[in-house]
């Protein structure tokens, strides 16, 4: 659509037209993490981000520390911001690596190196993804996942558990982080009742 067409109102709504942030919420907030040329660890936040493939994840990136430490190693870990990290993870989405040299030191977080893949396991997330870059082209990161390792603390059954992990989401709306984990309904078997 081009800026000399007039919007047409949708009866019973209010239109917002086609650039408003609420086009994707609810938003992963996703923590990915990369070592610097020094070895330190950087991790920053990015919402717009999602799974690509049945072992793919995709993020819109501009260019930042994070992804020129991409291009360096090739990889990098993905970790899901919890209802008990949302301070530390809004101050990894807040201040550039390139000004905060170590940014997981100044929060209190600690690493691990991945065994799988060339990036750092920030220990206080739950969940985490080791990723290998597959491509970095127009702002747009799709990267395999080499590994999936979950703590203890969010499995139930030998599943990862939202109940549990609590991870956080953003509300562009409202500018806020909202958490989710309560079940209302079945996959592939609520609407069930429909075939009746």
């Amino acid at each position: 659509m081009t800026t000399k067409e007039t919007l047409k109102e949708v009866t019973g709504r209010k239109n917002f037209g086609p650039n408003h942030a609420l086009m994707t919420t609810p938003q992963p907030c996703v923590m990915i993490a990369t070592w610097n040329k020094d070895h330190t660890p950087d991790v920053m936040m990015a919402a717009w981000a999602g799974q690509y493939d049945y072992n793919q994840i995709v993020i819109s990136l501009s260019k930042h520390k994070t992804t020129e430490n991409l291009e360096l190693t090739g990889a990098f870990t993905v970790s899901f911001a919890d209802e008990r990290t949302v301070a530390e993870s809004d101050y990894f989405g807040l201040v550039s690596g390139n000004k905060v040299p170590d940014k997981v030191a100044k929060v209190g977080f600690t690493v691990t190196p991945s065994p799988n893949v060339d990036a750092p396991i920030i220990n206080e997330y739950p969940l985490t993804l080791e990723c290998r870059v597959v491509s970095w082209n127009n702002g747009v990161l799709i990267g395999e996942i080499v590994n999936m390792s979950a703590d203890e603390s969010i499995l139930t059954d030998g599943k990862v558990d939202l109940g549990k992990l609590r991870p956080i989401v953003f509300d562009a709306a409202a500018n806020t982080y909202r958490a989710i984990g309560e079940v209302v309904g079945q996959a592939w078997g609520s609407g069930k009742k429909f075939n009746e």
